[in-house]
């Protein structure tokens, strides 16, 4: 780890006005000192923001709001997250170790760095963090990689499970910077690599995550999220899914899905939700329509498994809510 200077910024703004070229917010920590320890994050400063009041889960409004800096688990547990977006509370309770959610912030989680061994590992290139050195996961080691969103210049999967959950529902991040306060929508927030894949958010210089934002989910809705992984504790996805479902009797009536674990970004379907929306909740209905998901999947030669565990996760996520009636 490389020298550094360490400062606590007493308000948004002061943390703000620090900020610039070389310097990191420090959160949980959970990911940023990990990559710090490795140097492939060299920050000169590191702005502590865990005394910023950036805390709180309310629902003001119907839309549940929730501080960048509250912690995973305290999210997880909470009332109104767990009956009100139940789907939340799971991908939460599957993204790590108790230990690691007791630490980690809701921002933090949103704006941690790829799992790629490559991003990781100074001595290879990566195109993610050293731009134009190339990708050499493209002809190697690619088994956890992205099959959606890829580009020659980067294949690397999006890890957090939470942001795909929060775009099966339309969530909305509000960013702080010097410019005042903005509201993105969640999946227009992470960039597709193309030939920039070190650009990965829509997050302008300086600026910080404060809240996310969740729409209140109609009544008749029921969800859940999915996550298949090669062992039961602190993994990352091969395959997730976040299921959205409102149905009228037998009839669904609208679908939000969103996958984990296939794409470069939380990856959102539509051709499935449009496959969904109308028909009856069957499982002949699920499996042509998780037909669907595969569209512009982009194989390599370790991962070709992935779009038909992406179809098995999504049809058996929407068996799951059959039971949830």
């Amino acid at each position: 780890m490389r020298e550094y200077t360490f400062e606590r910024p007493r308000s948004v703004d002061e943390a703000v006005r620090r900020s610039g070229s070389g310097t990191a917010f420090l959160a949980g920590g959970t990911t940023l000192v990990d990559l710090m320890k490795l140097e492939v994050m060299t920050p000169g400063r590191v702005l502590d923001i865990n005394r910023l009041p950036l805390r709180g889960v309310d629902t003001t409004g119907g839309v549940l709001r929730i501080g960048a800096l509250e912690r995973m688990s305290d999210v997880a547990a909470d009332p109104r997250v767990r009956h009100g977006h139940p789907l939340l509370s799971r991908a939460l309770e599957l993204s790590a170790s108790g230990q690691l959610r007791n630490m980690a912030s809701i921002g933090g989680n949103l704006l941690q760095r790829t799992r790629c061994g490559y991003f990781r590992d100074v001595t290879t290139p990566c195109n993610k963090r050293q731009p134009g050195s190339g990708c050499p996961a493209v002809e190697g080691e690619n088994r956890m990689h992205a099959v959606l969103g890829t580009s020659d210049s980067c294949v690397a999967t999006h890890p957090s499970d939470l942001a795909v959950a929060l775009v099966a529902l339309d969530a909305k991040v509000r960013l702080t910077g010097a410019d005042g306060v903005r509201t993105v929508d969640l999946a227009d927030f992470y960039l597709l690599p193309g030939g920039t894949p070190h650009l990965e958010h829509d997050l302008r210089p300086g600026e910080l995550v404060t809240d996310v934002l969740v729409p209140r989910l109609d009544r008749a809705s029921r969800s859940t999220y999915l996550k298949v992984r090669d062992r039961q504790s602190f993994e990352f996805a091969l395959a997730s899914a976040a299921v959205v479902v409102r149905r009228d009797g037998d009839v669904i009536r609208e679908a939000r899905v969103a996958v984990g674990g296939m794409g470069t970004r939380p990856w959102r379907l539509p051709a499935v939700e449009k496959a969904l929306a109308g028909q009856r909740a069957t499982e002949a209905t699920y499996t042509a329509a998780a037909a669907k998901a595969v569209d512009g999947a982009r194989p390599l030669r370790h991962n070709a498994f992935k779009p038909e565990l992406m179809k098995r996760t999504l049809i058996r996520a929407l068996l799951e809510l059959e039971q949830t009636r």
